[in-house]
């Protein structure tokens, strides 16, 4: 499998401002993966749930740490799955996100 893709992961951590107000700060984190397209059976399986399955990308387990958001070429997904494939790769299956979310 060839990783000729970048991937943003996408996090979320808690900072504190000078007063102490808490406030989420997003952290992105760019890693190589392989991508195609989601198959027909998830795509019909995630239709009937209410899911609009666009992506799969396989990257490194180890570099993949629960991120729900990504960015592939310049647009977002949310992440609507994930699938061991063994013991060094994961299975991200994701979703447009459409408006600011």
């Amino acid at each position: 499998m060839t990783y000729d893709h970048e991937l943003t992961l996408i996090g979320e951590t808690i900072e504190e401002d000078e007063i102490g107000n808490q406030r989420p700060v997003e952290t992105r984190t760019t890693i190589l993966c392989s991508v195609k397209s989601a198959g027909r059976n998830d795509f019909y399986s995630g239709a009937a749930a209410g899911l609009r399955p666009e992506y799969v990308f396989t990257v490194h387990a180890y570099e993949y740490s629960g991120e729900r958001i990504v960015e592939f070429e310049g647009k977002r997904y949310r992440v609507i799955r994930t699938y061991q494939t063994g013991t060094e790769e994961i299975e991200l299956t994701v979703e447009r996100v459409i408006g600011n979310g």
